[in-house]
């Protein structure tokens, strides 16, 4: 009796886990708050580390027209750390808006949204200031974002 009382608790809570999915609107929303945070004037490496947390090793990113190959690369995530360290802190002011959530499937999100940015460009430490609305697309892969595509309007 303990045996199959046993059992019956594990193929229960193996049936529960297997079929616990991914809330992918409020992965979207966890996405857009933690990738913004990285734009704020006083962001860090640790707002930086929890964004990347939710990339693969191997993410693919575009920017357009910037960047144009989404590649899937082993050095992913360490380049886009890179990246995005460089700009840290470069910003005076930023805001952004969510404007929309759009989820496809069980394996894709696109988010739109609002942004402005105030601040001096690290490299030519010119002033930049611009207002744009975005789209980025993402491809999930086991419950992290694998390919990220940025497009302007």
């Amino acid at each position: 009796m303990k045996y199959i009382l046993l059992l019956t608790l594990l193929l229960t809570s193996s049936f529960s886990l297997a079929s616990k999915e991914l809330d992918l609107e409020k992965f979207a929303q966890t996405y857009f708050k933690l990738m913004t945070a990285t734009q704020s004037p006083n962001a860090s490496s640790v707002e930086l580390e929890k964004y990347l947390s939710l990339l693969t090793d191997d993410i693919g990113h575009s920017h357009l027209p910037y960047v144009v190959d989404d590649s899937r690369l082993p050095d992913g995530k360490e380049s886009m750390r890179k990246g995005m360290t460089f700009y840290l802190g470069a910003h005076t002011e930023y805001e952004a808006t969510l404007l929309n959530v759009f989820v496809f499937n069980k394996s894709a999100i696109a988010i739109r949204y609002k942004n402005y940015a105030k601040g001096v460009h690290p490299q030519s430490k010119q002033p930049i200031e611009y207002s744009q609305t975005m789209m980025e697309v993402l491809e999930l892969e086991d419950d992290k974002v694998a390919v990220i595509r940025k497009y302007h309007e």
